[in-house]
């Protein structure tokens, strides 16, 4: 019976641990779920909404193949709409029955649908495209072979013209626009032939896949979503079947040692013996009653233990029988010994039988994943705590996310080291503009005619402190960073804004300065909320914006006896002090190289045309970041007098002369960041960071 319960426990292990597996193999459905957008008419891009991707629940894999280099980015949606304007592409949506509809949008169809969109985006009736058409009236203007009778030719060019000019922009455009390497996008991927890329995109957030915006978009494109995989019933199966194989192994092993120890079945012996009784020896005849009293008597056999009468007697030779049986043998301990070695046997044979069992186990349920068991007291996420800002209804998205903005960041410093390093303007041109511009200009002149001069330091990215963006969804937009090194502390902590023009242009830093080691850095809004650009004339500060330059610099003029000297903080003062004190340098110079009497002096500190750019605290107060120029002329006071440059190598090198009769003229440029209170607060206008530059020296004629 022993191994019929052993046959029904291996039986149940068996079904036990093949359903197991069955749930993890032949049962278990796929693990993603995958729907392809079907392209019909192709185009340069094909832009996927973001309900596309969120059709299902769950991380979404885009899947695009094709030959040659494949391009995909995402961002927000009103961002990819504005920079798709002009521009015939290819939309995917969630129709209204579920299902994925693609629509051709043409490159006329934005005008009319988005005004909004025109009025936010007029760049591209200004994009070089339309410089371009000129080349071919060039071309037939230049009237090589007047000989020949193509006026007539030339002269239905401009009709050619006048049709197409309509849709030059939108023609230009829509074949001429890369999306690689734009600021505009969160994130982007780039592969060839075949791109996968995993992303989990929230709500407003759309896709654009392209090439390189001349050739068509890949259309073999697909997204899929995982599936739940998950068998809660297959890890306690597969340990069922483990544990009932191994109630089977001990079952099997304790029958083989019932049916061993029972050895074999067992024949039916004779019936039990008449008792014995003693026998009365007075009763006997009297002949046996004295043969049994002649008889010697002997101690009654041990029936418990063999006869050993036989082994007793001694041998003819006198030695005993059996040899064995000499004195001081001990055959009884080999006898046990052999025993104890019998009955260890079976034990040894039981573990060994277990082992396997236990392995098996073990195996089974290690390699179970946490899928293959239910999950028991998984409570609900606990929520993130609520931002202390809470932001406005009609509250516009942030330019720029903080990863985002660190990226260009990164993308500016690393283009700014090459063009340095090239003394390239062209390059720098690219991510620089404005005042930051002008100052590379003149430092890349330096550089050319001194080599042994210092090139600027590059931009540190190691730690982005401060990502303030403008909250907007039109252009021009505009972000202030404030970004230091971590390796060397030589390098001073960055302040700088950058703008981007349009939704086709990169971001490029217009103002830039070194922030002071005592300076504090105002509290402004998270990254997430971003802030608001303040008008020039605002009200709501102590001092208005557009006044703010022309303030300080008559602070560096008039000294303490300016009005406005006492509404600026110490470090304020200590700049204006130090601008004033170089400008006594130069006067001394004059007088200790004997020109006191025969030349002149004058200076004037007057606001740089860009315009400031000031961002709101949460202070109600404003950074405020100014630039102004500084003029020094020294002009000689008699007809016969001349202004030699002497020693000032940076002077020689900018105007290529040695000495000048009517005077010289040198420009110095300041860029700084200031920190404006509220209207009504007792606090001084700080001073953030400040940046001087050499602009240029240039001879008076």
């Amino acid at each position: 019976m022993r191994f019929v319960w052993a046959v029904v426990a291996f039986v149940l292990a068996a079904g036990l641990i093949a359903a197991g597996i069955a749930q993890r193999t032949i049962f278990m459905g796929p693990s993603t779920q995958e729907v392809a957008v079907a392209v019909e008419e192709p185009a340069p891009y094909v832009l996927l909404d973001g309900d596309v991707l969120r059709e299902h629940p769950g991380a979404q894999t885009l899947l695009v193949r094709g030959d040659g280099d494949i391009f995909a980015a995402y961002g927000r949606t009103a961002d990819m709409e504005a920079w798709l304007a002009g521009s015939s592409y290819n939309h995917a949506s969630v129709g209204a029955d579920g299902d994925i509809d693609v629509a051709f949008v043409d490159a006329a169809e934005p005008e009319d649908d988005g005004g909004d969109t025109a009025g936010e985006t007029p760049a591209p009736e200004e994009t070089p495209a339309v410089e371009e058409t000129p080349a071919p009236e060039e071309s037939a203007a230049t009237e090589e072979t007047p000989a020949t009778e193509e006026t007539p030719a030339a002269e239905e060019t401009p009709t050619t013209e006048e049709a197409p000019a309509e849709e030059a922009p939108a023609a230009e455009t829509t074949t001429g626009r890369s999306p690689v390497g734009s600021d505009l996008w969160l994130d982007s991927f780039t592969d060839t032939d075949s791109l996968i890329a995993d992303m989990q995109l929230p709500e407003g957030v759309s896709v654009i896949i392209a090439r390189d915006g001349t050739a068509d978009a890949p259309e073999d494109i697909a997204v899929s979503w995982p599936l739940d995989t998950s068998t809660p019933l297959a890890g306690p199966l597969l340990s069922a079947g483990a544990a009932m194989l191994l109630v089977g192994l001990v079952l099997y092993v304790l029958a083989i040692r019932h049916q061993r120890r029972g050895r074999g079945p067992r024949r039916k012996g004779p019936g039990p013996l008449p008792p014995t009784e003693p026998i009365d020896i007075a009763q006997l005849p009297p002949a046996e009653r004295a043969a049994i009293e002649e008889t010697p008597s002997a101690p009654a056999p041990d029936t418990s233990a063999p006869d050993t009468s036989a082994t007793d007697a001694p041998a003819p030779d006198g030695k005993p029988a059996d040899a064995s049986a000499t004195p001081g043998s001990d055959t009884s301990g080999s006898d046990v010994r052999t025993s104890e070695r019998r009955a260890s046997a079976p034990a040894r044979r039981r573990r060994l039988l277990a082992i396997p069992a236990i392995a098996l186990t073990a195996l089974i349920a290690t390699g179970c994943s946490a899928e293959s068991w239910p999950q028991f007291g998984e409570g609900t996420p606990s929520p993130s705590p609520t931002a202390t800002i809470i932001a406005p209804e009609n509250q516009k998205p942030p330019a720029v996310t903080e990863a985002q903005a660190k990226r260009i960041l990164q993308e500016v410093s690393a283009t700014l080291s090459d063009a340095d390093a090239a003394m390239d303007i062209d390059l720098a041109a690219t991510r620089l503009d404005g005042p930051a511009l002008t100052a590379r200009t003149t430092e890349y002149a330096l550089r050319t005619a001194l080599p042994d001069t210092t090139p600027p330091a590059a931009i540190p990215t190691d730690e982005v402190e401060v990502v303030l963006p403008e909250a907007t969804d039109r252009w021009p937009r505009t972000v202030l960073l404030l970004s230091k090194s971590s390796g060397d502390d030589t390098i001073p902590p960055v302040i700088l804004t950058m703008t981007q023009q349009d939704p086709w242009s990169n971001y490029k830093v217009d103002n830039m300065a070194e922030m002071s080691a005592d300076a504090v850095f105002p509290k402004v809004a998270a990254a997430w909320l971003g802030t608001s650009l303040i008008p020039d004339d605002s009200a709501f500060l102590s001092i208005r914006p557009a006044d703010l330059a022309t303030m300080f610099a008559d602070a560096v003029d008039e000294g303490e006896q300016s009005a406005s000297y006492g509404q600026f903080d110490e470090l304020s003062q200590n700049l204006a002090q130090s601008i004033r004190d170089s400008r006594q340098s130069v006067v001394q110079n004059l007088a200790d190289n004997g020109a006191a009497e025969t030349s002149q002096t004058s200076f004037d500190i007057v606001p740089a045309d860009p315009a400031p750019v000031s961002m709101a605290t949460l202070d109600s107060g404003a950074i405020v970041a100014v630039s102004l120029i500084d003029t020094e002329s020294v002009t000689p006071t008699s007809a016969d007098a001349v202004i030699r440059f002497g020693d000032n190598a940076q002077a020689k090198a900018l105007t290529g002369v040695t000495e000048s009769a009517k005077g010289v003229t040198t420009k110095y440029e300041f860029q700084l960041f200031f920190s404006v209170p509220a209207q009504g607060s007792s606090e001084q206008i700080r001073l953030l960071a400040v940046r001087q530059d050499l602009l240029s020296v240039e001879v008076i004629k």
